[in-house]
């Protein structure tokens, strides 16, 4: 019988809750690395148990863990990290004379294919990959060399790598996207990249519609369309049907365009979630009620999902990895805020129960189905 294990990554610890395929009770265990910043937990999509976590302190610095069985168990990998053959300590350098040093671990983004391949993006933004469960890491430095670099800026949270999407038709074919610079592009494996912003419009960079320096919070696709690509942005909810070579806005009736998360269906993949908040500068959502928007149409035309949702007084912010969706017949939909609640939904969204109340405020949220 199928099961589902939501892992929760938070301010103060990270926490696996696990529940059977009806999704009605629910187990919580943790806080593992209790009093840690835990950024980003994620599973294997080809071996279940295989958990990898990024740990972060602004004491102790960065380490990654990694759990083989589930999530019961951790050990601390890769605390001597290697670029070229130069060793560093428990955070990553590129070996010039002057070591380039990043400040924490935004995403994490398991292999397709290989439990022991995983992707990070880092603030300040770059990316790298271990082939050997996080003993060892490597930059993948094309991204950094871009001639671009200088353009790119921090946004409100920090200049991070905070999405990567593997194209599961095309092994060679990889999508990130960093605040404040844009999605980009690798078709060879992540050696060479270029910027795939065209379409996008940002008031507060010199050109509006600059190839680089977009504010870009989430992107999203569904596996059985790789080429078609759905964006959160510093305003504006964003749609590409070419692999991020143009961009359409797909805002239509939100109540706000503003928002950090974005995700897709398992099942359905014209079926797209967002949770607006008010505005920049007011990270609450309108009208203190929390209300995850669903499309059903691939953008543009909006309905609100409140049932089981707080409606008044709620001033919570749902973060941009805090939303996933699992892939049992009845697509679960589930989200965290920052003030420490994990909703979860068994109907796509159509009604919505706490999972879990009063945790540290939520950073990421991802989910596994299991067998």
């Amino acid at each position: 019988m199928s099961s589902v294990r939501v892992l929760v990554g938070t301010h103060k610890g990270a926490f696996v809750l696990t529940s059977d395929a009806k999704r009605k009770r629910w187990d919580v265990a943790g806080p593992h690395f209790a009093g840690w910043e835990i950024y980003h937990v994620k599973g294997s999509p080809v071996e279940p148990n295989r958990l990898y976590a990024s740990q972060c302190s602004g004491w102790f610095g960065q380490l990654i863990q990694r759990s083989d069985d589930g999530g019961k168990t951790w050990d601390a990998v890769g605390n001597q990290f290697s670029y070229d053959g130069a060793l560093g300590t428990h955070q990553w350098y590129d070996g010039t004379p002057h070591p380039w040093e990043f400040k924490r671990v935004w995403h994490l983004e398991p292999s397709l294919t290989d439990p022991d391949t995983v992707y990070a993006g880092v603030e300040d933004a770059a990316l790298f990959r271990t082939v050997d469960a996080g003993k060892t890491w490597h930059e993948l430095p094309g991204l950094r060399q871009h001639g671009s670099g200088s353009r790119w800026q921090p946004g409100a949270g920090g200049m991070g790598l905070h999405t990567i999407l593997l194209d599961p038709g095309n092994p060679e074919r990889i999508f990130i996207a960093i605040s404040a610079a844009g999605v980009f592009r690798s078709d060879d494996a992540g050696k060479t990249w270029r910027p795939t912003n065209q379409g996008l419009r940002s008031q507060y960079i010199p050109d509006p519609t600059a190839d680089v320096g977009h504010c870009v919070h989430r992107i999203a696709m569904h596996p059985s369309r790789p080429d078609v690509l759905f964006m959160q942005k510093h305003w504006d909810v964003m749609r590409s049907d070419d692999a991020g070579e143009s961009w359409q806005e797909i805002s239509g009736n939100l109540p706000s365009d503003f928002g950090f998360p974005i995700d897709v269906h398992a099942h359905e993949p014209d079926t797209i979630y967002v949770v607006p908040i008010k505005s920049d500068s007011e990270h609450f959502p309108p009208d203190g009620k929390l209300r995850v928007y669903r499309s059903r149409t691939g953008g543009n035309e909006w309905e609100a999902l409140t049932k089981g949702l707080p409606q008044q007084d709620c001033y919570v912010n749902v973060l941009r990895e805090a939303m996933a969706v699992d892939s049992l017949d009845s697509c679960g939909v589930y989200v965290g805020t920052t003030g420490g609640q994990v909703y979860g939904s068994a109907d796509a969204g159509d009604t919505w129960a706490p999972i879990v109340r009063d945790l540290p405020a939520v950073l990421s949220v991802e989910v596994q189905t299991l067998q």
